[in-house]
């Protein structure tokens, strides 16, 4: 039955629905467009009022992009991300993630949006991630583009433009490392510089921009652990985001978030994250705490399945979304792709509904490719630490030590391979004594 499973998903993924990003980033929906025209009520600023509730800081009208997920895995927990961080969605969840990253990853991510007077706007990111020993480095930027239909007295389309914001992500992490038993203390921060262009009357275009900062931490324990293996399975992190000048008469989106990311078993992820707005023009005005939570369930080659939920005063998020494995997650797999472009190459597909009103959802699509580079000496050392293992718990310690301690020649700062040696040093002198305190004649 196993063996079906598997054939039929080599047919449908890998050969099938590797063509959907392909269709995906060609489709668009017919462009119907914003009215700034009819009202403030159903304008830009009053719709992405609605979007955000009316207690997440009043002066919300200051760059909403700031609170559109960019995409991945980030977006399809429903933000719930601050403690997870562990792939290229974390550039916006946690400044401290880049420091926690196994090799370095270059992440696209687009969404469509799609509900009333909401048709043609799109979201794009890109970011590139990497790490050099304890210290973590990233570049990224988002783009949001939606389209504004002028008309005149009599309901006369006139035409559309465009009203844009972009932001770019300058991210710099690292880690303190406390010791071979602590995962040690990862923190971080993000230079962030945003701007925006909003249509005006007689084709003008009204610009402004914005310069904030991100702060993070991250730190990874054990705890309840129900599976094998040298990766942690719980993490906690804190975060302070749009930290800034207002922008004119409007405040940024500031928030301080704390995150709980825990992992019972090796394909079960849950997160929970709760958010504190604050209003850095007057703290009197701040919005009302909300909270995001998610589930993840990935096992082997098969595609992860995930879930979240965001509530918060005046909307309610569902979010959807599933991770395709083209190739190279498993150390195995890494090893034998040897000579491919990318050592890992992980396709992102999620769905959330806003629901703001029953009259007013708010549906997003979202894609996201992550590409694994680097060298695929990460993999190599995970396979023989693996193997290790696997001979470890049959009993054939010699062989357990040769894959360790090929492990170490090829990094002599694996610490897995080095814990696991000192643990099989404690195992066959525990064996010696044990022997010597049998031959020994009473």
């Amino acid at each position: 039955m196993v063996k079906k499973s598997l054939e039929l998903y080599n047919v449908l993924v890998k050969k099938y629905l590797v063509f959907v990003p392909v269709v995906f980033l060609f489709f668009r929906p017919p462009a119907g467009g914003l009215d700034i025209y009819r009202g403030i009520d159903t304008g830009i600023a009053g719709y992405f009022n609605e979007i955000y509730g009316a207690n997440t800081n009043r002066d919300r009208g200051a760059f909403p992009l700031l609170n559109i997920p960019m995409g991945g895995r980030a977006a399809g927990l429903a933000s719930a991300f601050t403690a997870v961080a562990d792939d290229a969605s974390f550039l916006e969840s946690n400044p401290a993630g880049s420091a926690r990253l196994r090799h370095p990853e270059l992440a696209f991510f687009h969404s469509n949006w799609f509900a009333e007077n909401m048709a043609g706007t799109m979201v794009e990111g890109l970011v590139f991630t990497g790490r050099i020993g304890n210290l973590g480095l990233a570049a990224g930027g988002k783009w949001l583009s939606t389209p504004v239909v002028e008309y005149n007295y009599s309901n006369v389309r006139l035409s559309t433009r465009y009203y844009s914001e972009a932001a770019g992500i300058l991210n710099g992490a690292y880690n303190f490392s406390l010791g071979p038993r602590f995962s040690g203390i990862s923190v971080g921060a993000n230079l962030k510089g945003a701007f925006r262009i909003v249509p005006g009357d007689d084709y003008d275009e009204h610009f402004s921009s914005v310069i904030m900062a991100d702060l993070g931490a991250l730190s990874s324990f054990n705890l309840l652990k129900f599976y094998e293996s040298p990766e942690w399975n719980s993490s906690l992190g804190l975060a302070l985001r749009n930290l800034g000048p207002p922008s004119g008469d409007e405040a940024l989106p500031s928030h301080a978030v704390l995150g709980l990311a825990y992992k019972p078993l090796a394909s079960l992820l849950f997160s929970l994250d709760l958010f504190l707005p604050f209003n850095m023009r007057d703290i009197k005005q701040s919005g009302k705490p909300y909270f995001s939570t998610g589930l993840e369930f990935a096992r082997g080659a098969f595609p992860s399945l995930r879930g979240g939920l965001q509530l918060k005063t005046g909307s309610l998020r569902l979010a959807l979304g599933s991770t395709l494995r083209l190739f190279g997650e498993e150390p195995r797999q890494q090893q034998a792709s040897k000579n491919a472009v990318f050592r890992s190459l992980n396709v992102d597909l999620d769905y959330s509904r806003e629901l703001l009103s029953p009259e007013q959802p708010l549906n997003r699509l979202g894609l996201g490719i992550r590409a694994g580079l680097g060298k695929r000496e990460t993999g190599r050392l995970e396979a023989l630490y693996t193997e290790g293992l696997e001979a470890y718990t049959r009993g054939d310690y010699p062989a357990a030590r040769r894959r360790w301690e090929e492990a170490l020649e090829l990094n002599p700062k694996f610490r897995p391979a080095s814990e696991a040696l000192a643990m099989l040093e404690e195992t066959l002198a525990a064996g010696s004594r044990v022997d010597e305190f049998l031959e020994t004649e009473f």
